[in-house]
């Protein structure tokens, strides 16, 4: 992209800014569409704050969900590691391995996940270990902004720094005494710069692959402002084209939760109409006390099956969104 400087440095971690809610995340998933699972994983730095925000979830193939999430402490942002979850660089912007080894709880019920309380006391807990090697089927996207006004794909409220990238994946899964081998396609992130959950007002993130030589990425988001901007890419087989229009129809159900969703797309060489279904889906939720007022987002995190043009794909759906009166912010959107 010629609006973004990256280089292959952009890979390790940066030197943090001032601002108390420096943050530089690192976020990969992975699904493997023969076994019907996989999950993701992401590890925020927030070294200005002295701790790390560590977030493992799993969607296993019988609709359990294997999930751990930490703040383990951190003194220094010069490598992302803390915790159990670490990542290691193989070849910068190309090949990057992912791996957590401790505890994970274990839930029959996603539902579980909407009383972090309840979960934390009730949930089943078992030894995990958890290994993705990503190789990039795609080139990278993104980078930081040249142009000092420009606006960035998340808003410059919310992370300045960004690239993302689509990958093939090979690892696997370990959950005390069961085991799955990961054989598919994943989508992996990076970013650094000043982050508040809450800076989002709401968005829409899909990422999605159908084998080595297609993918998705497409975000629709309002910031606090509240004006909305579109933006992303298709994949089409090694190279990107950045999309000039977006339009989403989301399905609820009673819950206010997604369940399946209708994406037209345009490019400047095509269009496309994409299909999704939610599969399985982690009710999470981020609240920040600001100035004595407690602001709450939820962060459906969703496993999603998708169609393109007669091809099957996997990956993830996102809905971040402000809680306001008690409804999300970007409800029915």
């Amino acid at each position: 992209m010629t609006h973004y400087a990256l280089s292959s440095a952009d890979e390790f971690p940066h030197p943090p800014t001032p601002e108390s809610h420096f943050n530089e995340s690192v976020y990969m998933n992975a699904f493997d569409p023969q076994r019907r699972m996989g999950g993701w994983m992401r590890l925020g730095n927030r070294v200005n704050e002295g701790y790390a925000e560590l977030s493992v979830c799993l969607y296993l193939p019988d609709g359990r969900i294997a999930c751990q999430f930490q703040r383990p402490a951190i003194a220094h942002n010069e490598a992302f590691d803390a915790g159990g979850l670490a990542v290691q660089v193989s070849e910068p912007l190309s090949r990057v391995d992912m791996r957590y080894t401790g505890e994970l709880m274990v839930i029959d019920d996603p539902n579980l996940l909407r009383s972090p309380k309840r979960l934390f006391t009730d949930a089943r807990r078992e030894q995990a270990d958890v290994c993705w090697k990503h190789v990039g089927t795609s080139p990278v996207h993104g980078g930081v902004p040249i142009d000092p006004h420009q606006q960035t794909l998340y808003g410059r409220d919310f992370s300045l720094g960004h690239f993302n990238q689509h990958t093939r994946v090979a690892g696997e899964i370990r959950i005390g005494d069961e085991y799955w081998p990961v054989d598919g396609y994943g989508w992996r992130d990076h970013s650094w710069g000043p982050r508040y959950w809450q800076n989002i007002l709401f968005d829409r993130l899909y990422m999605a692959n159908f084998g080595a030589d297609r993918g998705l990425m497409l975000l629709k988001i309002a910031n606090r402002d509240g004006a909305v901007r579109r933006g992303g890419v298709l994949q089409i087989g090694a190279a990107y084209e950045e999309i000039t229009d977006l339009d989403i129809h989301n399905e609820w159900n009673d819950a206010k939760d997604p369940v399946s969703f209708v994406v037209t797309v345009r490019t400047a060489q095509r269009s496309a109409l994409i299909r999704g279904r939610i599969l399985n889906y982690a009710p999470l939720r981020n609240r920040r006390d600001e100035g004595g007022v407690v602001l709450e987002s939820r962060i459906a995190e969703c496993f999603t099956e998708l169609e393109w043009d007669g091809r099957q794909g996997f990956g993830m759906t996102e809905y971040v969104e402000r809680i306001v009166d008690g409804v999300p912010a970007g409800y029915p959107l």
